[in-house]
């Protein structure tokens, strides 16, 4: 699903299958540092699967010193740079459509009263400063009660439509100034990143405290699920 999750510090899957990796992205960690026995399959896919590695980091770290490619970024921004990323999927059509069509939620309509304005969902309590209404944000339900769903994908409010809406703001020039990653080497990262779209092609992410102990660290870690889904490699080798 493409819906809300909550992000873990924990491991979401084995050390040992990034071995199968194509691509391996390493933001807000050090894993050969902190991890080196974990690391060590990072150089097996080197080896033995002639995996690229991409360090994303404020720091020239060790993992960053064995990187294929280093692009520092500026301290706390990540979020800017994963949502200029879905943006970029989005808008060159990188995405695994079979893949996200059939285990993800892209093609449900989402309801009526569901809106974002001015960097605030609906159904937002200013006075208590909480989201005290959140009934907006579920699917519109058919008479068998499941979720009316759009094959096509174009229905404009159909969850793949939304976030073509909601990350169409993130664009490189905006994601460029906010990271101070200049956009020739944010985008040869996109590239990269865009090429694990495609069928038997997967990339792993290693991320640590660098991404969780933020106060948004649930969604960098949410973005980077969505990108993951919309390339298809969630639950497959690597």
């Amino acid at each position: 699903s493409l819906a809300p999750t909550y992000g873990r510090g924990a491991m979401t899957n084995h050390w040992s299958d990034i071995a199968n990796a194509n691509l391996v992205l390493v933001m807000g960690g050090n894993a050969a540092e902190a991890h080196p026995c974990g690391f060590k399959w990072v150089t097996e896919a080197k080896a033995h699967n002639k995996a690229r590695l991409i360090v994303v980091d404020p720091r020239f770290t060790r993992t960053a010193s064995v990187a294929d490619y280093y692009a520092p970024i500026r301290t706390g921004t990540d979020i800017a740079f994963m949502g200029g990323l879905i943006n970029y999927l989005l808008s060159n059509d990188k995405i695994q459509h079979e893949y996200v069509r059939n285990y993800t939620d892209v093609s449900f309509i989402v309801k009526e009263n569901y809106g974002f304005e001015d960097g605030l969902f609906s159904g937002y309590d200013e006075a208590k400063r909480v989201y005290a209404d959140k009934s907006g944000w579920g699917y519109e339900l058919g008479e068998d009660g499941y979720a009316k769903v759009d094959p096509t994908l174009q229905h404009p409010r159909c969850v793949f439509q939304l976030m073509k809406q909601h990350y169409s703001r993130y664009t490189p020039e905006l994601a460029s100034m906010t990271c101070g990653m200049p956009q020739d080497a944010m985008m040869k990262v996109w590239e990269e990143i865009a090429s694990c779209s495609v069928p038997g092609k997967t990339m792993t992410i290693l991320y640590a405290l660098g991404w969780t102990q933020h106060s948004i660290g649930a969604q960098i870690i949410r973005s980077a699920a969505m990108v993951q889904l919309l390339l298809g490699n969630v639950g497959m080798p690597g």
